[in-house]
């Protein structure tokens, strides 16, 4: 059986689903593994480092998709990807299907065992495999560090000669994965920092980190059993919109990190509330690309409003494309690991396991 993988469009995606390391766990698993040419040479990893491994480099896509019974991408594949697919392939990766229905419903015509990674439950025997997880944890520390690089101020206090600075003062929309990293790395470079977040669960883990926790009353548990955030009621939003108004007046930089799985992005951000900004502050958008929290918000384009940057991030792992990939390979070989069956020398797609019937697509409507 083999595994193979084919380069992602570099003008859009820099990241690998296939490391030499986890190339050589994949063949510990008596499995084979083949790559297209000049498979990562843009991370500064040579067709040889995998040659010593192993690996069967093939000279294009069209080969490797051919000769794999086992297809890994970090996105869906395009158009022409699909057209090369062979039936009874399976294909895992981060599929994003509810923004790319019509192609994933043309994966699944043609017979391909689909898997997509962002669903994957949130149980322990999922962890080493939660791609989310480990992409959301860089996410959170790159906004903090592209944030400080746009502010035009210093973040930490300093007290000098020439008198004191004051600390900036950052607050995180969203305590999850990227939000509470954002919580520890905008602390440890110095920030005054607070966040809020519908889960109250959230409320003790952003204190742990020396965050403030801004609390919106509330009756109603926003968390699903999974884990994530529900969609708000418009009592909530109103009551939420109160205590922006005062948040947002007294901080210098905001990084949006709000999302709803399988969902557009809520828009928590008015251009009114935005408006109440200091000129200077920063308003950094790490659900752009999903329909973003913040108004003004475009991704891939920083917006200028009042002298207040809105930031709308396009693509942030491909500007730590090395360390994103080593992660998001090491998530792949631990669910490839699940799938594959030593015993039976196949992939076992048992659906009455929660990691396999959560993570597979059917028909996406």
């Amino acid at each position: 059986m083999i595994v193979g993988s084919i380069k992602e469009d570099l003008t859009s995606e820099k990241r690998v689903s296939i490391t030499p390391e986890t190339a050589k766990n994949i063949m510990g698993l008596g499995l084979k593994v083949c790559i297209e040419k000049d498979y990562a040479t843009h991370l500064g990893i040579e067709d040889n480092e995998y040659k010593k491994t192993g690996v069967d480099i093939k000279n294009s896509s069209n080969e490797v998709l051919n000769s794999s019974n086992l297809i890994i991408k970090v996105n869906c594949p395009s158009e022409n990807e699909i057209s090369l697919l062979k039936e009874e392939t399976i294909l895992i990766g981060m599929l994003n299907p509810s923004q790319n229905k019509d192609q994933i419903n043309k994966i699944i015509k043609k017979k391909i065992k689909t898997f997509s990674l962002e669903l994957l439950p949130r149980i322990t025997r999922a962890q080493s495999m939660d791609v989310l997880s480990s992409q959301s944890n860089l996410a959170g520390y790159r906004a903090v560090i592209e944030c400080v690089a746009e502010f035009e101020k210093a973040v930490p206090m300093m007290m000098t000669a020439a008198g004191t600075v004051p600390a900036a003062k950052v607050l995180v929309i969203g305590a999850g994965v990227a939000g509470l990293q954002a919580v520890a790395t905008a602390k440890r470079l110095g920030a005054i920092v607070s966040a809020t977040d519908v889960r109250a669960a959230s409320k003790e883990q952003v204190e742990s980190l020396g965050g403030k926790f801004l609390t919106v009353e509330q009756t109603e548990d926003m968390e699903t059993a999974g884990g994530y955030a529900k969609e708000t009621t418009d009592d909530y939003k109103k009551k939420q919109a109160e205590m922006m108004k005062e948040a947002l007046k007294k901080n210098d930089i905001v990084i949006c990190t709000a999302l709803i799985p399988g969902k557009p992005a809520p828009r928590i951000l008015t251009e009114e509330l935005v408006k109440l900004m200091k000129p200077g502050s920063i308003v950094y958008d790490l659900a752009a690309e999903q329909g973003g929290n913040s108004a003004y918000s475009e991704a891939g384009k920083i917006n200028t409003v009042q002298g207040i940057k809105v930031i709308g991030v396009k693509s942030l792992m491909n500007s730590l494309p090395l360390t994103a990939s080593s992660l998001y390979a090491k998530n792949l070989f631990s669910f490839i690991r699940n799938l594959y069956s030593r015993e039976k020398k196949d992939f076992n797609i048992n659906l009455e396991g929660e990691i396999i019937a959560k993570s597979f697509l059917e028909k996406v409507k």
